[in-house]
């Protein structure tokens, strides 16, 4: 049985390099803010509503978590079997949905705009992670982990090769920038938008790949693995800060479950212990200096002295 941690600072909380120690707030620690869920994904922070929405999967349903109350609530049932989200440029919910094989936005008034679910006049396999780049382009990433089985959407062949899409923010057109990762799953761009961060689920053990844009800020370049995990590690999703720290869900059993930090130069720097394995996470609260992380069953949360980059 968790216990939150009875005195500071929370040991949950590793300095591995001391570059880490800034980041590390003594008198903060790891606290759970809800649990019974079945599968924990996608969390996003609504600032102007002080609400973190994420997904619990299997479920077939969005959550909300509301930091005035600490209540949790169902946002969204069914919700197509949503996996990531994000907010674009606008404020409006992005969501990766499995049910449906497609990414929707959720316009202001409740209505669903379908952003993209086909390609080439195929179906999208289960788009899995998604971001927003300042030019409102919009970047996910399509594994089939959504129509492997009937647990996280439906039981489906594929169509389409696992790959990275970018829509253009203006025209809505759809174009391959990768189809070179072997499952993409979580992806992250580097606070100046210079590099993406790409989560290969399909390299056994995971890896993390880097790309550089290119100048015109469309294209991917300069693809290299940026981490190769162990046996016993595994990403998933991740965000990074203002100082272009990259802070990854991270797990594969009792020991390695929680939150990995690399500097931008690879390096690992710090680790939060969690209980359970970490999917997703990402950066809110009113200085956006509150990591919330989506942990299999449960939600946590922890108080940090950096804050998320923009957008993020």
């Amino acid at each position: 049985m968790w216990q939150p941690a009875l005195r500071y600072p929370d040991p949950a909380v590793e300095i591995l390099d001391p570059r880490f120690a800034p980041y590390v707030l003594f008198n903060a620690a790891v606290e759970r803010l809800a649990t019974g869920f079945r599968w924990a994904e996608g969390p996003v922070w609504f600032g102007d509503q002080r609400t973190l929405l994420w997904s619990d999967l299997p479920n077939d349903r969005v959550m909300r978590w509301d930091e005035a109350t600490g209540a949790s609530s169902v946002f969204r049932q069914p919700s197509r079997f949503a996996n990531g989200h994000t907010r674009d440029r606008q404020g409006r919910l992005l969501s990766c949905e499995h049910g449906e094989r497609r990414v929707t936005r959720t316009e202001y008034d409740g209505r669903l705009t379908v952003i993209l679910d086909r390609f080439d006049g195929k179906r999208l396999n289960s788009p899995n992670d998604i971001v927003v780049k300042t030019d409102d382009s919009i970047w996910f990433t399509d594994p089939p982990f959504g129509i492997l089985a009937h647990h996280e959407g439906g039981k489906a062949d594929a169509e389409l090769p696992t790959n990275i899409y970018r829509v253009d923010g203006q025209t809505g057109v759809a174009t391959v920038v990768s189809a070179d990762v072997a499952r993409p799953n979580g992806l992250c761009f580097s606070p100046d938008e210079k590099r993406l961060y790409v989560v290969e689920s399909g390299a056994s053990p995971r890896r993390i790949r880097v790309f550089d844009l290119a100048d015109d800020g469309r294209r991917l370049v300069n693809d290299r693995v940026f981490v190769q995990c162990g046996a016993h590690s595994a990403p998933d999703g991740f965000r990074c800060d203002v100082d272009g720290n990259l802070w990854a869900g991270w797990g594969m059993g009792e020991g390695h479950d929680g939150v990995r930090v690399f500097a931008p130069d690879a390096t690992p720097i710090g680790h939060i212990a969690l209980p359970e394995r970490c999917a997703n996470l990402c950066f809110g609260g009113v200085a956006r200096n509150r990591l919330f992380m989506a942990a299999s069953q449960s939600l946590y949360a922890l108080y940090v002295n950096t804050q998320g980059a923009p957008g993020g």
